[in-house]
């Protein structure tokens, strides 16, 4: 129990790190403080504290003897600590200088993992047997198959099967030079972005961050998230921008802006972003820097991940959570869906989730073909999308940081656990001492490792329109039609008169349906004339 600024909270504070040099440089120093909720961080405070009342430096994870929290984000918290029988002194605290450095500026990688023994080495993804039999079986190859591919003998194979013989990883490295589609089974790719800036307005975005001809965006009003105003890429909310509307100032009858701004790029618009990315000669990693130099911040990043082998079973998923076998940092989780129209399972809630769902039956309910047959996706909010820019900026590892993320996040079990081993905060090392690991779920995340982080640009596609006016538009008409009103609709159009949003929206309209059919949008527009459709994002190189 805490009080926070006079409300009393069900958290138990933890020590994750400071920012001081040494506690001895100030005797109110900087600590970041977690909050504790059902064994999750549910807030985060940087805050000063009494280093006599600290004391010596705690290890990160270490509860924190806080009873009160006091302040707010412009002038900073406070914190009060519970007196404690050991009296420290300035001079006992210096000794903790050489410490206090070597944890100064923790990764944000280990806190995101909350390891409570910063010395420990972060957790790696093993392959065990039952993961090597179920590449085996999805490959359909026999152990003596396998073992001719790989240049071993069938009784190897058979003894790394039964547990007999631990899996090096020359044999791993051997597997996957034999089988190069093991790696091409699993992809990354982002599947929504949006960001904020403070300091610019709509157009400014459109013209100087994103860099798209703003004829191509129809502006309308709008009253979501608190803005006015909404320009919409193509007349379509896949890629639009909401800001304010410029107001007239009734003192001085001056025309006032004001600024601050969000970029939404949904899943679908990812991809057509990705197409002007393509021809600015741009990459993901490019465009975030880019951003970043006009202070857009991140409000939500989903990192896919995109099994197109059906390594993962959705039946299996559900039927592990249902039966206790998984393990997550969370304990909030929910299932939708059905077998016959595709699971979805959420796991965790803002600022972190975790989905994993049948992809292909929810494209095909759509009416739509993908390659992909199950997808679990990472979504991410405010500082923990930031948090994988910033790990991916410094060591440029997006792939294997958000599989690690997942991995230590998420786990599933061939057995169900027992409750007492779903408690604490040293849970995790205890499930995996004692219960078996899914074997799909072991293998989709030893995969993720090796997999390419890739774009797939797509044009506005005239067979999107064509399937709205058949679905949307036609069955009207027909009705029409059939009354003898027909006639009626024709002399409506013929004399109706475009306001300039309509106007434009039929422009946008048209924009969008040349592109597809390879017309030239030039005036200063971007060219559509490649025909390339994916890209490994780290390289620049097209897939074949």
């Amino acid at each position: 129990m805490i009080t926070i600024n006079n409300e009393q909270k069900l958290y138990t504070p933890v020590f994750l790190g400071t920012t001081q040099h040494s506690l001895g440089i100030t005797a109110k120093p900087s600590i970041m403080i977690g909050m504790m909720f059902n064994d999750e961080i549910v807030a985060t405070y940087h805050t000063r504290v009494s280093g006599i009342d600290l004391g010596l430096l705690p290890n990160i994870g270490d509860r924190l003897p806080v009873t009160q929290l006091n302040g707010n984000e412009l002038v900073g918290f406070y914190a009060e600590l519970k007196q404690s029988n050991t009296t420290y002194t300035v001079d006992d605290i210096n000794k903790n200088f050489e410490q206090l450095l070597e944890i100064k500026n923790v990764g944000q990688y280990r806190l995101m993992k909350r390891k409570i023994d910063m010395n420990n080495d972060i957790k790696t993804i093993d392959f065990n047997a039952s993961a090597l039999k179920l590449v085996r079986n999805l490959l359909h190859k026999s152990q003596a198959d396998l073992a001719k591919d790989i240049g071993m003998t069938r009784q190897t194979i058979n003894r790394l099967e039964t547990g007999e013989q631990n899996i090096s990883e020359k044999f791993l490295d051997k597997m996957m030079n034999s089988y190069p589609q093991l790696a091409e089974s699993v992809e990354l790719q982002f599947d929504w972005v949006s960001l904020t800036f403070p300091d610019l307005t709509g157009k400014q975005v459109i013209d100087e961050v994103v860099s798209l001809k703003s004829d191509l965006f129809l502006e309308h009003s709008t009253s979501q998230n608190f803005y006015t105003r909404e320009f919409s890429y193509a007349g379509e909310k896949n890629i639009y921008i909401q800001d304010f509307d410029p107001v007239t100032n009734p003192d001085t009858q001056q025309i006032e802006q004001k600024t601050g701004t969000t970029l939404y790029l949904t899943g679908k618009g990812t991809r057509l972003f990705e197409k002007a990315l393509l021809e600015q000669n741009m990459t993901w990693r490019d465009f975030f820097i880019k951003a970043r130099r006009y202070r857009g911040h991140l409000t939500r990043l989903d990192i896919a991940l995109n099994d197109k082998w059906g390594l993962l079973n959705m039946n299996d998923i559900v039927r592990a959570v249902q039966e206790k076998r998984f393990w997550t940092k969370s304990r909030s989780y929910a299932i939708h869906g059905n077998s016959d129209a595709g699971w979805t399972v959420n796991f965790g809630k803002a600022p972190f989730v975790i989905r994993a769902y049948d992809k292909q039956k929810e494209q095909e309910s759509k009416g739509n073909d993908t390659d992909i047959k199950n997808r679990v996706e990472l979504e991410l909010h405010q500082d923990r999308a930031e948090q994988v820019l910033d790990e991916w900026f410094a060591n440029d590892n997006l792939v294997d940081f958000t599989v690690d993320m997942l991995y230590t996040y998420l786990w599933f079990t061939d057995e169900p656990i027992a409750d007492d081993l779903l408690t604490g905060v040293k849970a995790r090392d205890e499930i995996e001492a004692t219960v078996k690991p899914m074997a799909s779920w072991e293998l989709l995340t030893f995969l993720g490792h090796k997999m390419k982080f890739i774009r797939q640009p797509k044009t506005q596609s005239v067979d999107s329109i064509k399937k709205w006016v058949e679905q949307a538009v036609a069955p009207s008409l027909a009705v029409l039609q059939k009354t003898g009103h027909w006639a009626d609709v024709l002399r409506a159009i013929e004399k109706a008169e475009l306001s300039d949003k309509q106007q434009k929206l039929v422009t946008t309209t048209m924009a969008r349906v040349m592109s597809q059919a390879q017309g030239h949008l030039k005036a200063n527009n971007l060219n559509f004339d490649k025909q390339r459709e994916k890209y490994i994002e780290t390289q620049g190189k097209e897939i074949e």
